[in-house]
């Protein structure tokens, strides 16, 4: 390595931390409503620090998004990545919205997390922005996009997770909102499995340069039909192959204390379904 590229390595890497600072900030403005050292530091609060470590992987994903690709100059990329880096910095946190009013809509996240410190909504919460995070990843990163298309996508992609959580609660034969409110936490930790897994099979959707609207959505819309059409696929597969002798359900919420192991291999089965969708399609 040269010694001018190392500098442009090393401003790139200044850039990153930069946004990534600026991330923080907006997430600590957006919640003026609680004090995060206080709550990780004082209080303990698991929920809000899975919550954090989603919004921090959804950053760097984000932020990832801006970062790769071919070079055009110092100068037009650091205009890029400061463009594109506090865009991807504003969606990531609107997905908040999303994530309290269509995803788990049934109670107040807010109170779940910081009040009752339920590590379920948290984990459930810090997915849908590693899964947003994934989703800019590939709505910004390639050539031949815009503004436009990177908002365009990232709200096809909060609509494909609202789904994604509609058809999760018909495949499961119990309501995941009332197993969470519960503070089940190896609920939430397979749910968030299947909108991390949804959230990484549209970044390969729309990773790579854009060519046009319709090539493009045509891409989007078959990669996140078949996301939806193999969550009960994977489930079913979860329980025969992985875990032959038991039943997902019965280890989530039948049993006295539910199973977080199981809600692990189920959270990884449908993440590893998703990196092998990518790769193979």
């Amino acid at each position: 390595m040269t010694l001018d590229a190392l500098i442009s390595v090393l401003i790139y890497l200044v850039c990153a931390y930069v946004l990534f600072w600026l991330g923080k900030v907006v997430f600590d403005l957006i919640h003026r409503e609680f004090r995060v050292a206080d709550e990780l530091l004082k209080k303990n609060n698991a929920a809000l620090a899975l919550t954090l470590v989603g919004y921090y992987l959804g950053l760097v994903f984000a932020i990832g998004g801006v970062l790769v690709g071919p070079s055009h100059g110092l100068l037009e990329d650091l205009i890029d990545i400061f463009l594109y880096g506090p865009l991807a910095i504003v969606l990531l946190n609107v997905s908040t919205i999303v994530s309290d009013r269509l995803i788990l809509y049934q109670f107040d996240n807010n109170k779940e997390i910081i009040q009752d410190q339920n590590t379920g909504t948290g984990v459930v919460a810090g997915s849908i922005y590693a899964a947003t995070g994934l989703i800019l990843f590939g709505a910004i990163s390639g050539e031949g996009g815009t503004v436009w298309t990177a908002l365009a996508f990232w709200g096809l992609g909060q609509v494909a997770l609202i789904f994604t959580g509609l058809v999760y609660e018909w495949i499961t034969p119990y309501s995941i909102h009332e197993q969470i409110e519960r503070d089940n936490v190896a609920v939430g930790v397979s749910f968030a499995g299947a909108l991390i897994g949804m959230g990484n099979i549209l970044h390969y959707s729309i990773s790579g340069d854009f060519s046009s609207w319709q090539d493009n959505l045509t891409a989007f819309g078959a990669y996140a039909l078949l996301g939806l059409l193999i969550l009960p696929a994977i489930r079913l597969a979860t329980d025969k192959v992985l875990l032959p002798g038991a039943t997902i359900t019965a280890e989530l919420v039948e049993k006295e204390k539910p199973n977080l192991g199981v809600a692990f291999i189920e959270m990884f089965s449908y993440i590893g379904a998703s990196l092998l969708i990518g790769w193979s399609v």
